[in-house]
C-alpha cells in the first residue's frame, strides 16, 4: 500500500503486526465520530491490552501485534488507528522502516502491507486505520508523524497524559497521588506507590517510562520561532487555530547583487500526497476563495513581506490535508543571491505574528520550500519549517519534490 490508499477488509477479524529492526511500542486507539477517544479505557497497548473488539499482543515472530474483530467494535466506534513509537528516549525513526502488515487473523493469509515512506525526525508515528466505509470496513495506510512520542499522539486523540506532580515546598507528608489515567502507570502487577515520611521533602518524581510528557509546541506562549524542521501546532488555549492566517514570504537581494524577481506559491495535496491545486501570481485564487494569493512582487525590494498567501483553514475542503508553501526564481537567478529569505505565518484578522522561520542558508539552486501546514487527524493543523533546495523555476516544478516533503 501507498499513504492514504485504502482496500476494503475481506476478513472481520483482522490482526496488524508491526515490526521494525528496533524495539517499537504499538498500540490502538478506538476513535468515535469526532476522531476523539471516548474515554482512557479506549486506549490499547502493553499494559492495557484490550477494549471491546480489540486487542494488543506479541506477534510471533518479533514486534507487536493490534487484532479488530470488527464484529465486536462498539457501534460509536468509527476507526481504531495503530500506532508505533521507539521505545528508546530521543530516538527517531531515520533510518528505520516499520512495516504494518495486516492479516486475516483467522487463517493468516496476509491482506496488506504498508511501510511509509521518507521518514526521519519522527519519534511516533500513525501507521494505519481501521474504519467503517459504507456498512463495511476498511484499512488505510496513514504513515502520519510525530515529532513528539506516543504522548503527542494520546494527546491529539483525547487521552489523558498526566505530567509528574511538582514537589511540595515545605518538607510535610504529601496527599495521597491521585490515580494515574488508565494505561500510565507502572505495568500490572507493581506495587503500589508508597508516600514518603514526613520528614522527608519529596524527591521530585521521574516520569514512568510508559507516560512521557507531550513536548508539542504550541501558540500558547506567543509568537514561535523555528528552525528547519521544527513544528508547531497551531493551537492556543486548547483550541485548535481554524480561522484564516497569512503567510508572508520576504526576500532581499544579496548586499552586492541587483534586484531579484522571486515568486511564492503554495501547492494544495490531498492525504495521498496528490496536488489538489496551486496558488501563485498567475493563479490568485484557489478552492473557492478559500486561499488567495497577494501577487507578483518583481523586485524583492522594500520593507515587509514580498509576497502573502492568506489561507482560510475552516474553509478548505475536508480532500485538503497538506499546503506546502514555496518560493522559485523564474529568471534562474540562485537562492546564493538572495538575503534575508524568511515565511511567517500571521492571524489574518488581526495582524499578529504566530510562527516565523528564518531562512539561515542560501543553495546556488533556484527553488526552495519554505514551510508546510499539514491537517492532523484530530482536527487542528501543524506548521513545519522545511528550508529544502531544489532545482525548479516554477511551482510546476515543485509539484513532486513538495509532495515528498509531506
Amino acid at each position: 500500500m501507498t499513504p492514504g490508499s485504502n482496500l476494503p477488509l475481506s476478513a472481520a477479524r483482522v490482526a496488524v503486526d508491526v515490526t521494525a529492526p528496533v524495539r517499537l511500542d504499538v498500540s490502538g486507539l478506538l476513535l468515535a465520530a469526532d476522531g476523539k477517544v471516548r474515554s482512557d479505557d479506549d486506549f490499547v497497548f502493553y499494559n492495557q491490552p484490550s477494549a471491546p473488539g480489540v486487542t494488543h499482543s506479541a506477534a510471533a515472530g518479533g514486534g507487536d501485534t493490534v487484532t479488530v474483530d470488527t464484529a465486536a467494535v462498539p457501534e460509536g466506534i468509527d476507526k481504531i488507528v495503530v500506532t508505533a513509537s521507539l521505545d528508546t528516549p530521543g530516538a527517531t525513526f531515520a533510518g528505520t522502516e516499520p512495516t504494518g502488515t495486516v492479516r486475516d487473523a483467522d487463517n493468516g493469509s496476509v491482506l496488506a502491507s504498508f511501510t511509509p515512506p521518507r521518514l526521519g525526525t519522527e519519534t511516533a508515528l500513525v501507521l494505519v486505520e481501521i474504519y467503517r466505509r459504507d456498512g463495511g470496513w476498511k484499512v488505510r495506510a496513514v504513515g502520519q508523524g510525530y515529532a513528539d512520542g506516543l504522548a503527542g499522539i494520546a494527546t491529539d486523540f483525547g487521552v489523558s497524559v498526566e505530567e509528574p506532580a511538582a514537589p511540595a515546598a515545605a518538607p510535610q507528608a504529601p496527599p495521597a497521588p491521585p490515580a494515574p489515567a488508565a494505561g500510565w502507570g507502572p505495568p500490572t502487577g507493581a506495587p503500589a506507590p508508597v508516600a514518603p515520611p514526613p520528614a522527608a521533602a519529596p524527591a521530585a518524581p521521574a516520569p514512568a517510562p510508559s507516560a512521557p510528557g507531550t513536548g508539542k509546541i504550541n501558540l500558547d506562549k506567543g509568537r514561535v520561532s523555528l528552525q528547519k524542521n521544527q513544528t508547531v501546532s497551531l493551537v492556543k488555549g486548547g483550541r485548535p487555530m481554524l480561522s484564516s492566517v497569512r503567510m508572508g514570504l520576504g526576500w532581499e537581494p544579496a548586499f552586492r547583487g541587483k534586484s531579484i524577481d522571486l515568486d511564492a506559491s503554495v501547492i494544495a495535496y490531498g492525504p495521498d500526497r496528490k496536488k489538489v491545486d496551486n496558488c501563485f501570481f498567475g493563479k490568485l485564487m484557489i478552492l473557492g476563495g478559500a486561499i488567495q494569493h497577494s501577487g507578483d512582487n518583481l523586485t524583492g525590494e522594500g520593507a515587509g513581506d514580498d509576497e502573502a498567501i492568506t489561507v482560510h483553514l475552516g474553509g478548505l475542503p475536508p480532500e485538503v490535508t497538506g499546503l506546502v508553501f514555496v518560493v522559485n526564481s523564474f529568471s534562474g537567478q540562485k537562492f546564493s543571491e538572495v538575503a534575508k529569505a524568511y515565511c511567517r505565518l500571521l492571524d489574518d484578522r488581526s495582524g499578529e505574528e504566530l510562527v516565523r522561520f528564518d531562512l539561515t542558508h542560501a543553495e546556488p539552486r533556484t527553488g526552495v520550500m519554505m514551510a508546510k501546514l499539514v491537517r492532523q487527524y484530530s482536527g487542528e493543523w501543524e506548521m513545519t519549517a522545511l528550508g529544502e533546495f531544489v532545482d525548479a523555476r516554477t511551482v510546476r516544478g515543485m509539484t513532486k519534490p513538495a509532495a515528498q516533503a509531506l
